[in-house]
């Protein structure tokens, strides 16, 4: 294996020369193409004075320099610090400040809120602009022009990225993953996908997320393969472009397969290269499943992970026994226990914190040692997740730790009753949430999008879930809604549902 993301690209680079790794619209870039421009971008990063860990922040929609700065940025030994395209100004300069970055990499949509929050950021030296770039400001291509190409040493435990936590409780954390990480978990997915050179695979995910980082960008430059890059999840655009350009696999979120499940003309498309599909970032509920596998004939692999963990740690193999609803077996490399509060692990069927240990954890979150401490114990990575175990190994998610509703005492997990939900033929999305409640300190409520046409009530949906499960948890309010919040990688925001609510209720 080799120890740093540079050392990767050159050895693919040397092997494969023009053979295209990614396609984009109308354009190819072959393996050559992309370390050509990556010596370039890291040798202007270098004569620009920035130094090894440096952060480079970058703010940018899905497109071709996105990988040219990844691998720049690896290059020069330098730090990429992805923001959420989504975000707003106060979010964005809340990153740009905790990172101390000393270069945003920005496209014109997001100058107006770069202007705002750059009096505020002491650390930032340079804006460096793609397409247009306005006065105070260097134009991108500026950073294809270096004097002299030049060389950096960089070692496997530095500090490739800095991924920041989609903050669902206080302020984002930033998860430090180095060189090392990101080829480990590369090369973990590419086994168990048993990925190789023949594989294109498909990138729709936003690539400051992980997901779209390891599954669709390094996994295939580690297997050799090619990968298509698409500006995001467009429904009109995907099946089209699927076919076009011949792909054989992709990766995407549970609300992406059932918006896919919907969608009237996928039988007039040639998916007959399609081999696999990976669902990860959220559990993918069981009915949602198993209508995608009988309307495309494709087989989803259904894995499991997070940002501290790289990307990912668990899924259902390619060959073997399949678990629906599971998030499978650990993936070679590394291990996973199920424990209770004092960690110790706990028999098997028994519900208790998912803990992870391997070469994809992360280093620790920057500038944040307490947090650090209570989820790194021991060499373990303490999820937050609940789950249990199942006789043959089989993994289980129930839910968030943080999100277990406790009613009256009981323990209810909020993803059993989503499960039931999404059996309804009406309804579209669903989450459900424990409410604060006065006499049971939490209530179950179900928030929920209908299907477009179908009209449902209160009751009707009580009542379907009193038929399948324990009264005790069943949902005692129902909310009908247009929409539910989701982050750019489509995981349903349960904390802005409950806060959305309570202002409507207040």
């Amino acid at each position: 294996m080799q120890r740093t993301i540079k050392e990767l690209l050159v050895d693919r680079a040397d092997k494969l020369k023009d053979k295209t790794f990614l396609y984009w619209e109308e354009d190819e870039i072959s393996y050559q193409d992309l370390l050509s421009l990556a010596l370039k971008i890291s040798s202007s990063f270098i004569q620009r004075g920035l130094q090894k860990d440096d952060k480079v922040c970058v703010w940018a929609f899905n497109r071709p320099e996105y990988l040219y700065l990844f691998f720049g940025s690896a290059f020069a030994g330098t730090v990429l610090t992805p923001i959420n395209t989504q975000f707003k100004s106060s979010e964005a300069r809340y990153i740009i400040q905790n990172s101390q970055a000393k270069v945003l990499v920005t496209q014109p949509e997001f100058m107006k809120m770069v202007d705002e929050l750059r009096p505020e950021c002491p650390d930032l030296k340079e804006v460096i602009v793609l397409d247009e770039a306005p006065a105070g400001t260097v134009p991108f291509d500026d950073l294809y022009s270096p004097k002299q190409l030049e060389d950096r040493e960089v070692e496997a435990e530095d500090i490739a990225g800095i991924i920041y936590t989609s903050g669902t409780t206080g302020y984002p954390k930033g998860v430090l993953l180095t060189h090392h990480n990101y080829l480990f978990n590369a090369w973990e997915i590419v086994e168990a996908a048993k990925m190789t050179e023949a594989d294109r695979f498909m990138c729709i995910l936003p690539l400051f997320h992980v997901n779209g980082q390891l599954v669709t960008v390094l996994s295939p430059l580690y297997a050799g393969a090619s990968m298509i890059l698409l500006k995001g999840f467009s429904p009109k655009e995907f099946l089209p472009k699927l076919a076009r350009y011949q792909a054989t696999a992709f990766s995407g979120v549970p609300t992406v397969y059932a918006i896919l499940n919907n969608l009237p003309d996928a039988e007039s498309y040639d998916l007959g290269n399609l081999r696999f599909c990976i669902c990860g970032a959220a559990p993918m509920p069981v009915e949602v499943f198993e209508t995608f596998e009988k309307k495309y004939k494709a087989f989803i692999l259904e894995g499991y992970g997070l940002s501290e963990g790289t990307c990912a740690s668990s899924i259902n193999p390619l060959d073997g026994t399949r678990k629906i609803g599971s998030i499978g077996i650990p993936f070679q490399g590394q291990e996973m226990r199920i424990v209770d509060d004092r960690g110790e692990e706990v028999p098997r069927g028994q519900v208790g914190e998912i803990v992870v240990r391997g070469g994809n954890v992360m280093k620790g979150y920057y500038r944040n040692e307490k947090a650090t401490q209570e989820t790194l114990k021991n060499g373990w990575l303490h999820t937050g997740d609940l789950g249990h175990q199942d006789e043959d190994g089989y993994f289980f998610i129930v839910g968030r730790k943080k999100e277990m509703i406790i009613r009256g005492g009981e323990n209810i997990y909020p993803k059993e009753i989503e499960e039931v939900l999404y059996k309804h033929p009406g309804i579209l999305d669903a989450a459900v949430v424990g409410i604060p409640d006065k006499i049971w300190g939490e209530e179950v409520g179900a928030f929920i999008v209908p299907k477009e046409g179908i009209e449902l009530k209160e009751q009707e949906v009580i009542d379907y879930c009193k038929s399948r499960i324990a009264n005790y948890k069943c949902p005692r309010m129902v909310f009908f809604w247009e929409d539910l919040p989701k982050t750019a990688t489509g995981k349903i925001q349960k904390n802005k549902i409950l806060e959305r609510h309570l202002d409507k209720s207040a």
